[in-house]
């Protein structure tokens, strides 16, 4: 996965006034910040630093959100979105992923605070191929106060939920619910803290009436014990920028997320999602699934040639239907 051709283009004229000794200063210290837990100053300072952070962070948050999307596409396959809301939008990176997998989305507004990450996204939006990105309307909204929104068919926040402050988190997310036509996807980082946001959202949307579509098998009480945490990871593509910048050796970033999509009408739900990286042995792999019994850890031997070649194919994110005919449950070792 990479970002599409003319984002990356449009970042690296976005940098081009900015020496590379800078940006890579100002991108380690955005870095450090952001880490670091007692810091509390995360603010971002001129247009500089800004756009320091749209390249520091861009590519792993487009990463995380087009993978989710995909996840969606998957189980919900008949969606065709018409409009889209990303709230608390950033450089816009949500829309970006969007129309890359849903390219009839014709109407896109984004709820951004900061003065620079929207004339960033503006400029960035300027050179899209969708005259839906070009034309995509802006509005400077600070999250943390009342705001007036139109009804969408996705309503997206991606890594926004957990910068507001706590009580207003739970006030958000019933009024993003409210104004979602169809879906609302809330994802963020892939930590223990970040999924216990997505944990709380997603308790509180199925008590509004929400049909989980994704990561989750069920409706049901999550499985998931205190003491772990559900999250999923995607790889990107570093472009020659991302390495400079981030003194990356490596040519690929993994991005680590949690995330919950809650939709207005009742799917088709999947029977489970593979929750870990599978393990892969000499004979035989072993998965870890989140099933609508909850937690359950398949083996598939070599033996079961059909079954035991389908699943070596398959990721940690990959849906896993125990009603497909090339698994019969009887004949794997579940636990």
């Amino acid at each position: 996965m990479e970002l599409p051709l003319e984002l990356i283009t449009a970042i690296e004229n976005e940098t081009e006034a900015i020496p590379i000794n800078k940006l890579t200063a100002l991108v380690s210290d955005i870095s450090k910040r952001y880490r670091d837990k007692n810091y509390y100053d995360k603010f971002l300072s001129g247009y500089d630093e800004t756009i320091a952070y749209v390249v520091y962070r861009m590519p792993a948050t487009y990463g995380a959100i087009y993978t989710v999307l995909n996840h969606i596409k998957e189980v919900y396959n008949d969606f065709r979105p018409k409009s889209l809301l990303d709230v608390g939008a950033g450089p816009g990176t949500a829309m970006w992923a969007a129309t890359a997998i849903w390219q009839d989305i014709d109407q896109i507004t984004l709820l951004e605070k900061d003065e620079n990450m929207i004339n960033i996204g503006k400029k960035l939006s300027s050179n899209s191929n969708y005259d839906s990105i070009k034309n995509a309307k802006w509005l400077k909204i600070d999250l943390n106060r009342s705001f007036d929104a139109h009804r969408h068919d996705i309503v997206i926040a991606s890594y926004s939920i957990g910068e507001l402050n706590e009580d207003v988190q739970s006030k958000i997310i019933n009024k993003l619910w409210e104004i979602a036509n169809d879906i609302l996807i809330i994802i963020e980082p892939g930590t223990k803290i970040g999924f216990s946001r997505i944990k709380r959202a997603r308790e509180a949307l199925i008590s509004l009436g929400a049909h989980v579509i994704a990561p989750c098998p069920h409706d049901k009480e999550c499985p998931i014990k205190d003491n772990d945490w559900c999250h999923f990871s995607s790889r990107i593509q570093r472009t020659s920028l991302h390495r400079k910048v981030k003194n990356g050796e490596l040519p690929y970033e993994d991005e680590k997320f949690s995330y919950i999509c809650a939709s207005k009408n009742p799917p088709e739900n999947i029977n489970g999602r593979i929750i870990r990286h599978p393990q892969i042995r000499k004979r035989h792999v072993i998965i870890e699934l989140c099933t609508k019994e909850g937690i359950k850890q398949v083996t598939v031997t070599k033996s079961n040639r059909d079954i035991y070649k389908k699943v070596r194919n398959l990721k940690w994110g990959s849906t896993f239907d125990f009603h497909d005919n090339l698994f019969h449950v009887n004949k794997l070792d579940v636990k």
